[in-house]
């Protein structure tokens, strides 16, 4: 079964909770772009997000220069933004913020 689209409500919904994410002008999609130290660190960034993504069986689009990485996400079988995108955003969050004990 494929997931289904996110009305706007939802994607409202879900942006409060998602700081820095916002909709992609034109696209059923959500973009974040994160700045780093140098390279290394947005590399790092980058595998840690890597691994989450491969855990979820869901790919992230991505740009990296130098210390920069842009993060958009959709979900090509529900033909734009889904729970799915949500989940990863959130997930990502976590390893750029992790939860304080």
């Amino acid at each position: 079964m494929s997931p289904t689209p996110l009305s706007d409500t939802e994607i409202a919904a879900a942006l409060a909770g998602l700081p820095g994410w916002a909709r992609v002008a034109g696209r059923s999609a959500i973009v974040k772009k994160f700045q780093f130290a140098d390279f290394s660190e947005a590399w790092g960034f980058m595998s840690r997000v890597a691994l989450l993504a491969e855990s979820q069986n869901h790919h992230p689009e991505w740009f990296n220069v130098w210390n920069r990485v842009e993060i958009t996400l959709s979900t090509h079988d529900a033909g734009g933004l889904s729970a799915r995108d949500v989940k990863l955003a959130e997930a990502i969050e976590k390893v750029v913020r992790p939860p304080r004990p």
